[in-house]
């Protein structure tokens, strides 16, 4: 009996908490996984190490890594020679210096591309608008506005009956939500890795990435398995 294809997804997929519930998330509803991370001169490329080796735990279909030198543009603590914030009031609603200009926008377009590539028109991101650290491209306005802009500037968008959609499974949950569907799908999220300024492959506890994290595990009534150097 001739097997059924199934339909083809992109993720993107940076390793850390979210992008992994997302991916699991997505093999759960049955898709053909195609999972895109990015080398984009990030001053840490422990999470990178990680999605790697995710995504070849997870047989994902492809996981493609594409280099892409958004250093030479800076304008960032992940990026560029500057300090990453530490103990930051998780209620500050302005916009930190963590924020990379247009990152999900630059990364949502290669997504994009590959999908129309691929002949997929699912593609999932693990933004988070609940519990987030006040990035303006984790919005659900600028998923939509980016969907739309997709679907005009694509040969797929606009010959083809089906458009893209980009899906944001996260998008309403808190972080303890995300880390309870995790649970539930079995992630083990020792593997996973999501702080801005490790020492080695330790998470430094205090960056927002961190502080979020641990409280997402602490109010889901769990115990962050990642090895911090501080978590208090």
């Amino acid at each position: 009996m001739r097997s059924i294809e199934k339909k083809k997804a992109v993720i993107l997929f940076s390793g850390g908490l979210d992008s992994t519930t997302v991916l699991a998330i997505v093999q759960e509803a049955g898709y053909s996984c195609h999972c895109l991370s990015f080398q984009y001169g990030q001053k840490q490329t422990v999470e990178l190490e990680k999605a790697a080796r995710l995504a070849k735990e997870s047989k994902v279909s492809k996981h493609l890594i594409l280099n892409l030198d958004l250093d030479k543009i800076g304008g960032s603590a992940l990026t560029d020679a500057i300090e990453v914030p530490k103990d930051r009031d998780t209620d500050d609603d302005s916009i930190p210096i963590t924020y990379v200009p247009a990152r999900n926008t630059i990364f949502l377009s290669h997504a994009v591309a590959w999908a129309e590539v691929l002949g997929a028109r699912d593609i999932f991101i693990g933004v988070n608008a609940v519990d987030y650290s006040g990035y303006p491209d984790c919005r659900p306005e600028f998923l939509e506005a980016f969907s739309t802009m997709a679907n005009l500037g694509t040969k797929a968008g606009v010959s083809g009956k089906d458009g893209f959609i980009i899906h944001a499974p996260l998008l309403r949950m808190s972080k303890a939500e995300i880390v309870a569907e995790g649970m539930r799908l079995g992630v083990d999220y020792a593997k996973t890795h999501s702080c801005y300024d490790p020492v080695a492959d330790k998470a430094c506890g205090r960056c927002d990435a961190c502080l979020l994290r641990l409280q997402g595990f602490r109010d889901a009534g769990l115990t962050d398995p990642a090895d911090y150097i501080s978590s208090s």
